[in-house]
């Protein structure tokens, strides 16, 4: 496993493996036994970078989430995981009534959600301080000031460590850190939004915003971290739930474009020259980038997990990353 640090301040900063392992759907469609076995092999291949979020996975048993939350804590306890292990929890998405679909009846970012649904993690997750904890999504209702002294106040409290978003313009994301910043707070210093090698359409509209998508990686947003090397950027999905290999997960019609076709090729052609699979090139495309990624990768076996963990030590060379990079 490789490592690197995340945060800049000494006293909240971690260093965490540069492969993350995301436990949305450990509790529900993931059973328990399944899931603390592939939590416990990612560990033992030396893997420190865990995130969930307090809403997983309310639509698939119509809750309002936290089971993977609470499945996380279970499996703290039970195998004495303590600091050494790096847990990124989230908080703004969680539905106000049980649901089993995307709605915009959502708690928000408010001072009194932000502190209420922060301790409700902590207790689920058994931990007395968050590693990391993002603002899960954009609240267009609530001052970007309101939101930033919350997290700040809870950081100054020692309850978390961290501070992350998911999900926002770019220019919210720098808003809030310019007002961090002038108020003498900490701020946001992890990205997480949704990145792979497929580039797709960003205009398409979304269920919160008729602009388009707020939480795919825009090129104004690789520009403003390419910018700042202090902050790191996390990329969900980044196998596109298995939209690279498997027939029956058809791209959606974001990646229906002229691009696309073109960088599949050149990803096949670079993983039959390397001997790996696709989902192998790809992550290894992202965690040896220009712009550093910390891809967050999902598995529901540990064979799954295992093909993800070998991408680590896969390294592309100058020509093929040149070849990947030109492909338009």
């Amino acid at each position: 496993m490789r490592y690197r640090t995340i945060g800049k301040d000494a006293k909240t900063r971690r260093e965490v493996s540069v492969l993350s392992l995301g436990a949305m759907l450990f509790g529900t469609t993931t059973d328990e036994p399944t899931s603390f076995g592939i939590l416990d092999r990612y560990v033992e291949a030396g893997g420190t970078f865990i995130d969930t979020s307090n809403n997983y996975a309310f639509w698939v048993n119509g809750s309002q989430g936290g089971e993977s939350e609470a499945l996380l804590g279970r499996w703290r306890r039970s195998r004495g995981v303590g600091d050494e292990i790096t847990i990124a929890t989230k908080l703004g998405g969680r539905p106000l009534a049980p649901s089993t679909g995307f709605s915009l009846n959502i708690e928000g970012l408010s001072a009194k959600t932000i502190r209420e649904s922060a301790e409700r993690s902590r207790e689920r997750l058994g931990v007395e301080k968050l590693d990391l904890l993002y603002a899960h999504t954009q609240d267009m209702a609530v001052p970007l000031q309101e939101t930033v002294e919350s997290f700040a106040e809870l950081v100054a409290e020692g309850t978390v460590g961290l501070l992350g978003v998911s999900n926002h313009w770019a220019w919210r994301v720098e808003r809030a850190r310019s007002l961090a910043t002038a108020a003498g707070l900490p701020g946001y210093e992890v990205l997480q939004y949704h990145h792979s090698y497929l580039r797709q359409r960003t205009d398409m509209p979304s269920l919160r915003s008729p602009d388009g998508q707020e939480g795919v990686l825009s090129g104004d947003m690789l520009s403003y971290l390419r910018d700042d090397p202090g902050l790191a950027l996390v990329a969900y999905s980044p196998l596109l739930a298995g939209g690279y290999v498997r027939q029956d997960k058809p791209l959606g019609a974001e990646f229906d474009h002229s691009g696309t076709p073109v960088r599949l090729a050149a990803l096949r052609e670079v993983a039959k020259e390397t001997g790996a699979t696709v989902n192998q090139v790809v992550l290894a495309w992202l965690i040896g980038a220009e712009v550093p990624v910390i891809p967050l990768v999902g598995a529901s076996s540990v064979a799954q997990l295992d093909e993800s963990l070998a991408a680590v030590d896969l390294q592309l060379t100058a020509a093929q990353r040149a070849r990947l990079d030109a492909a338009r």
